[in-house]
């Protein structure tokens, strides 16, 4: 422990795995291994397939690239530390090393977030002006668009690692995960955390509450505009380019949702409830994203088929 007067501040947390089960942690790496293969081999083949393919250079994959690459990043972010735990039971992370894995962690949420929206926007213009979508939707356009949602990540997380620094820590240094969370961090501290509590539910409420609600409203739009359509082949053929969309928005926004309300809310809850959230939070969402996309999305089957053929 550092001291300095009455401040104290850990040189490291310990991370936790699956409580209750750590004897089984070495047997319960094999799904979390399946699971992260996918998740690195499916994205890493939606990006390769996008940028190989000439008829997919279009804004609905430009923003499916950036989901690809944001999974990646969760990936990576979480994999050293999860099987490093279960494989070698490594608990230990420097005070520093937590900062910045929960930094890029909750940066990375939050630009996924971001491009759920802007995805749900693209099929909002694709549906209801599809003769305007490629003037309004330009190349440029996608990319100052992605440009504003990596800065906004950046900026409104800024904050969240000092005010981390600044508390004064108990003698309790054990995490709730394998990975480093700002509520987890902050309910370590003995000093007042009402400014990280506060500051924490305005960034999380004015971005990824406000990205859920747009989401929700493009959607009501989309499903407006689909009634108004003249035959009902047209109807489901409009709905169909939406599911996979709407499959991955509830597959990240429900799991990411209720971990936020059960650190701050949720004292009561099981330890193992509370893990396997956060599990399907982080890990599920980047696995099932190029599945599902891969399924519903006919250009990236065709174009896969293609590239097994050439092989």
């Amino acid at each position: 422990w550092e001291f300095n007067g009455s401040f104290y501040q850990p040189s490291a947390f310990l991370m936790m795995g699956i409580p209750g089960l750590e004897a089984l942690h070495h047997w319960i790496s094999i799904p979390f291994c399946a699971l992260y293969l996918i998740a690195l081999l499916g994205n890493c083949l939606i990006l390769f397939i996008i940028k190989k393919t000439q008829s997919l250079h279009e804004p609905m994959y430009y923003f499916l690239s950036m989901l690809a690459v944001t999974d990646l990043g969760l990936v990576l972010c979480t994999l050293p530390t999860t099987l490093g735990i279960f494989w070698f039971n490594m608990r230990r992370i420097g005070f520093d090393a937590c900062l910045t894995q929960m930094y890029f962690i909750h940066i990375l949420s939050f630009i996924e977030s971001s491009v759920l929206l802007a995805m749900a926007f693209d099929r909002f213009i694709a549906i209801s002006h599809p003769l305007r979508h490629s003037s309004i939707l330009t190349k440029t356009t996608v990319m100052k668009i992605g440009l504003v949602i990596i800065l906004r990540g950046m900026v409104s997380l800024l904050p969240i690692p000092f005010l981390l620094k600044r508390l004064t820590y108990c003698r309790k240094i054990e995490l709730s995960h394998s990975f480093c969370f700002h509520p987890d961090i902050m309910n370590l501290a003995c000093a007042d955390i009402k400014v990280n509590v506060f500051y924490g539910m305005i960034i999380l409420l004015s971005t990824v509450g406000m990205d859920f609600i747009f989401i929700v409203l493009s959607y009501i739009l989309i499903i407006k505009t689909v009634i108004g359509l003249a035959t009902k082949e047209e109807c489901l053929k409009a709905l169909n380019t939406c599911v996979s969309h709407i499959c991955a928005v509830l597959v990240f926004f429900i799991p990411m949702i209720g971990l936020s309300m059960i650190h701050r809310f949720g004292k009561n809850v099981p330890p193992l409830v509370n893990t396997l959230v956060a599990y399907t939070y982080l890990i599920i969402p980047p696995a099932l994203n190029p599945i599902i996309y891969s399924i519903k999305s006919s250009q990236i089957r065709e174009a896969l088929l293609r590239a097994l053929r050439r092989k």
